[in-house]
């Protein structure tokens, strides 16, 4: 619990000291005067002052925010010598550039930080698919259990290789979104039987692109190898004469070539109540041993399965990906990039109701990903941070009052009009931004108390 705080308390403080960190820089760097930078909101905790008429740097106590205080016209009183520095005499291209800089800090801070993971490499799984369930999209589609998808492309042209089962989720997804159809290039794990097909997505309801989508769609599994692991003293699969380690070939003649075949095959095994033997055939010390396996009889929940005690699978097969300086920038470049679009396209999708407002999260969510991720390590760390950073970033783009997107939202209409939006308007748009916000903060909210209950 408490590194989960710890690390959101972390998160957030990065990325709000980047995103004003870019507001100070440029408004500095146009001759604007900045009287206070301040991280966080309320009582101040840490206060620092080079001279009395130098920007103040302050920490205040509660940590969700920030923001960059400057000489305005319209907030106070200006000396006459200080005119020149106020940020309401600024040419509309200056003011422009000032409050752009805040969401393009999180933006270019996302791309070092997606830079960085792929120059750092992480370990992840190998896109080895567990065999998808009966009816379902991947089923329907030819995928199997145990192939390995190798590539993937939206024309059937040109092609992007998969490195790891997170890039293979990352192309659906962003499919999915589009209600496009994905082609695959897939093969057996040992790279024989190559073959191609087609993920066809484009039926899909973007609504339903949610956390669950993958499970839905029979995506959701990695292969495990079907070799015996742990078991149970005196089991059913004890009795058989299996023993750990034990690779499973056939049962009842079927070849097996995932642990999840073994769990079906077993739980189906009892018929109008009773256990039916199977008959195994399993490799151990490169010899081929047949063995009759009679199944335990287990009611749970008003079902009446079979079981035999023994735990299949292994940990999935990891890769390293990594990448070079110029690759690794230009995949930093791209991710931003990715993550960008989709974040815009969902939030559109959202608002006209082609998406679920199940899939907004809120800082409950964000806690307790930034304690998974610490855990994890350094590049998953840094990645989590990118991907809220770029949710950062296009969030305050927005074109909502009280937002950054609002303001220039203001500014387009005065490029435009040759005239600044009236005080009418701005304190009516002001309350109506505020509203919206809270809305948003509100459904985020309740989406991550509904989430962490297990209700979504």
């Amino acid at each position: 619990m408490i590194s989960t705080v710890l690390a959101f308390l972390l998160t957030l403080g990065i990325l709000v000291v980047i995103h004003e960190y870019g507001h100070y820089r440029v408004a500095v760097a146009c001759g604007v005067k900045v009287l206070r930078f301040s991280v966080g909101f309320g009582r101040v905790l840490w206060r620092r002052q080079a001279t009395p008429t130098s920007t103040e740097f302050v920490l205040c106590a509660l940590p969700l925010g920030g923001y960059v205080r400057m000489l305005d016209e319209r907030e106070g009183d200006v000396a006459k010598d200080d005119l020149s520095g106020a940020f309401n005499r600024k040419p509309l291209w200056q003011r422009t550039a000032i409050v752009a800089a805040g969401p393009l800090a999180n933006l270019l801070l996302a791309v070092a930080l997606f830079a960085a993971v792929h120059w750092i490499g992480v370990e992840e799984p190998k896109a080895l698919l567990a065999p998808p369930a009966a009816g379902t999209m991947a089923e329907r589609a030819g995928l199997r259990g145990g192939d390995w998808v190798r590539a993937s492309s939206t024309d059937g042209q040109t092609w992007t290789e998969l490195r790891s089962v997170a890039d293979f989720r990352w192309q659906v997804t962003q499919t999915a979104m589009q209600a496009a159809r994905l082609h695959l290039q897939v093969s057996t794990s040992d790279s024989r039987s190559p073959r191609s097909l087609v993920l066809d997505l484009s039926a899909v309801d973007p609504r339903d692109v949610d956390a669950g989508f993958l499970k839905k769609a029979g995506l959701g599994g990695l292969a495990s190898e079907p070799v015996l692991g742990e078991l149970k003293a005196g089991g059913p699969a004890d009795v058989a004469g299996l023993r750990s380690g034990d690779r499973v070939l056939r049962i009842d003649g079927k070849p097996v070539v995932d642990a999840a075949e073994i769990v079906t095959l077993v739980r189906a095994s009892v018929v109008d109540g009773q256990p039916r033997a199977m008959q195994w055939q399993v490799e151990r010390s490169a010899r081929a041993l047949a063995m009759q396996v009679t199944p335990r009889v287990v009611q749970e929940g008003g079902l009446t399965f079979g079981r035999i005690e023994a735990r299949p699978g292994q940990p999935p097969v990891m890769v390293s990906v990594q990448y070079g300086p110029w690759d690794g920038l230009l995949r930093g470049f791209e991710r931003t990039w990715d993550v960008s679009a989709l974040t815009v396209t969902m939030i559109g999708r959202m608002l006209i109701g082609e998406a679920s407002i199940k899939n907004l999260s809120g800082p409950l969510t964000i806690a307790d990903y930034a304690g998974q991720s610490v855990q994890q390590g350094l590049p998953y760390y840094l990645g989590f941070l990118a991907l809220v950073s770029v949710s950062l970033g296009v969030l305050n783009l927005l074109p909502l009052p009280m937002l950054d997107g609002g303001h220039l939202m203001y500014y387009i209409f005065e490029g435009i009009t040759g005239r600044p939006v009236s005080e009418l308007w701005l304190a009516r748009l002001q309350r109506g931004g505020i509203a919206v916000l809270l809305m948003m903060m509100s459904v985020a909210l309740f989406n991550d108390v509904t989430r962490l209950l297990g209700l979504h």
